[in-house]
């Protein structure tokens, strides 16, 4: 029997789409962190780019659950993010900011 061919590497959307899977119920992560740990540190916009490519009903990916590293929603979603965080019980202000401590950094074992 032939060797398998290994695996062709993720791309970034894969990447991306896996980070966000991975971020647990009641926990955010800032794009920045998403591109970071997608291997491509710096490309904060670009997992923004990657988000917005879902299709509007996609809850399989829980992209309410990434935010700007300064702590707020971005618009035009910003309404819609903050009523599904929470319901997953983050504390969200009325000017639609996240308070820090749910921006938790992930932990690596």
């Amino acid at each position: 029997m032939p060797p398998k061919k290994p695996a062709a590497p993720l791309s970034f959307h894969e990447n991306v789409i896996r980070q966000v899977r991975s971020i647990p119920r009641g926990e955010v992560r800032s794009y920045a962190q998403v591109a970071l740990y997608a291997g491509r540190p710096g490309a904060a916009r670009g997992v923004g780019r990657e988000l917005k490519l879902l299709p509007g009903t996609a809850t399989q990916v829980p992209w309410w659950r990434v935010i700007r590293s300064d702590g707020t929603l971005a618009p035009p979603v910003a309404h819609e993010q903050a009523r599904r965080l929470r319901l997953e019980g983050v504390t969200v202000a009325e000017r639609g900011q996240v308070f820090r401590v749910a921006l938790k950094d992930r932990e690596d074992s």
